[in-house]
């Protein structure tokens, strides 16, 4: 009898914590434009396909011609590759990620491309979805499918840089 006692409590208490935590659930509200102070931009931060994500590929290394090589590496996974440079100013980094709040998503994709290895620059007074990908002295090549993978589900969802909201998911 007892042990029914302190189950039925247990299944109690279990209940008032479920309602408790879907009552004060921020993250249903979470993203929604609504509370957004005024002047901040929307941040796009729906993890898009790679069909749907476009990058400028830059080559700031000293390597000849690394930019026209990974753009086609980018293509041939189905990126949209907008345009193939040289940056004036060379980086020893692996790669730099410049993008504004409608690329927030494709920088997140991109990122994994990298490993997480890519520093990002977010610029909230861009205003096109392209990603530049700056090729750095130090990269070497870009992961595979399977580390993508294996790296976005380490990275998580994408986040609404400082200074940005969430845009409301369509």
């Amino acid at each position: 009898m007892r042990a029914l006692v302190v189950v039925g409590l247990l299944a109690l208490v279990a209940l008032v914590f479920v309602v408790v935590a879907l009552v004060r659930d921020t993250q249903s509200g979470a993203g929604v434009a609504a509370g957004c102070p005024e002047g901040w931009p929307l941040a796009n931060t729906a993890l898009p396909e790679r069909k749907d994500v476009k990058i400028n590929v830059l080559n700031a290394s000293e390597q000849p011609g690394l930019a026209r090589q990974i753009g086609d590496e980018f293509r041939n996974r189905q990126f949209q590759v907008k345009k193939i440079g040289e940056e004036k100013k060379k980086i020893d980094d692996i790669a730099v990620l410049r993008y504004g709040p409608k690329g927030v998503g494709s920088a997140h994709v991109l990122r994994a491309y990298f490993l997480d290895d890519a520093d990002t620059v977010y610029d909230a007074k861009r205003t096109d979805d392209t990603v530049d990908v700056v090729l750095g002295g130090s990269f070497q090549q870009l992961a595979t499918t399977t580390e993508v993978n294996q790296s976005l589900g380490d990275l998580g969802s994408p986040v609404a840089p400082p200074g940005s909201c969430p845009a409301p998911k369509e």
